[in-house]
């Protein structure tokens, strides 16, 4: 046969670098700290929930847009936490947890040679993402040590061609919140250049240091025009429920649940079923959420300082970026990376996967996650104390 079997686009990218570092860390018996899951109890209630909906023989297919009761529970959260008025019959579809979502939105919005900005360093399947949809990227770098979008240079990169702009906030990897003027100048260019704003919200419950979350969807002018993507997977400790959410306007909406009644059909039905639950869980749930994380983070943190990586405290989300340059100068974040799970018995993420363009950015860098129980914590701690006679 002389033309290749597989299409040339699966070239363009490989296997995930995070799942490929879990892995690693089976292998080596490694703490991992590489891949965003919480190891300690999703909350009573909605494992309860989860379990009577099995047993009452919720085992079919729900509504391929979702579930009436979760949708409803979905749209009451968005209201008072989000401040965005949603209709659930139109304007919300539950998804195969939030990566089905962004590929479900982008396939749904994207024409050939159209372009959609991204920031870098991003989440690692938005770029895949893009090549799947046929979307042409632009990329705006957030430099460290702070990790801020320089808004001159996300001016620049809109243009004609511009079809949508994907913002992850809080942001994974770097843990940046997008504060207000950030937000207002988004927005301000989607309704000049008649952009889409796609934001990937799944860390919307954490967020530190007396911080808000705000949606961009929110702001003036902004509905009519934005995407919310969302789940259960960071705020309620389910990674492995996949159920998924998408916020969008009803013509949207509309394309938004055709496209994914063909890639998936639905989420898990009894799934669904506790997630009507775990959305109208009480108000002091998630701030004891946010509470706890910042504690994590503080005790990673803290350690990751005394031992002498460099890093910017998260504002957000439940990672750090720590540049290890104090303790191998020169030396490339993959080969620290897999000598820290090889040699240390801590696995990572080395900082430049979440970079296409602008990879020298992350070269002394690697991304630690502290969704963990603080006994996990501490193992790689111990561990990683043995770094400090390098420094």
């Amino acid at each position: 046969m002389n033309s290749p079997l597989l299409a040339t686009k699966t070239a363009r990218f490989a296997e995930s670098v995070i799942r490929g570092m879990s892995i690693e860390a089976a292998r080596h018996q490694a703490v991992n700290l590489a891949q965003g899951m919480p190891d300690f109890p999703a909350p009573r209630e909605i494992k309860e929930a989860a379990c009577q909906a099995i047993q009452s023989d919720i085992n079919q297919y729900a509504i391929t847009w979702g579930a009436r009761a979760l949708r409803e529970a979905i749209a009451e959260h968005a209201g008072w936490h989000l401040h965005l008025p949603i209709d659930p019959e139109t304007e919300i579809t539950v998804t195969c947890g939030s990566t089905e979502a962004m590929l479900v939105v982008l396939m749904s919005l994207i024409n050939p040679g159209d372009e959609v900005i991204l920031t870098e360093p991003f989440y690692e399947n938005y770029w895949p993402d893009c090549v799947i949809a046929g979307a042409e990227p632009r990329f705006v770098p957030m430099r460290p040590p702070h990790w801020r979008l320089d808004l001159d240079e996300l001016a620049a990169a809109f243009t004609n061609r511009t079809k949508a702009i994907i913002l992850c906030n809080p942001n994974n990897p770097t843990g940046t919140v997008l504060n207000a003027q950030e937000l207002q100048t988004v927005a301000s260019l989607c309704q000049r250049w008649d952009v889409v704003a796609i934001t990937d919200e799944i860390y919307e419950h954490i967020v530190y240091d007396g911080r808000i979350h705000r949606c961009l969807a929110a702001l003036d002018g902004m509905k009519e025009r934005s995407v919310v993507i969302g789940g259960m997977s960071k705020t309620y400790s389910v990674t492995g429920w996949r159920i998924g959410t998408i916020l969008a306007p009803a013509p949207l909406t509309k394309a938004f649940r055709q496209m994914h009644d063909f890639v998936s059909i639905g989420a898990a039905a009894p799934l669904q079923e506790a997630g009507a639950v775990a959305y109208r869980l009480p108000r002091s749930y998630y701030d004891r959420l946010a509470a706890d994380y910042q504690a994590r983070r503080d005790r990673l943190c803290d350690a990751l300082e005394r031992i002498g990586f460099g890093l910017t405290r998260p504002e957000g989300a439940y990672y750090v970026m720590a540049d290890f340059d104090a303790f191998a100068p020169g030396e490339s974040d993959t080969h620290f990376a897999r000598r820290l799970v090889r040699d240390y018995g801590v696995a990572t993420v080395p900082g430049s996967s979440f970079f296409l363009n602008h990879r020298e950015l992350g070269r002394s860098m690697v991304r630690f996650c502290f969704c963990k129980r603080d006994e996990t914590l501490d193992a790689a701690i111990e561990r990683l104390e043995r770094l400090r006679a390098l420094v």
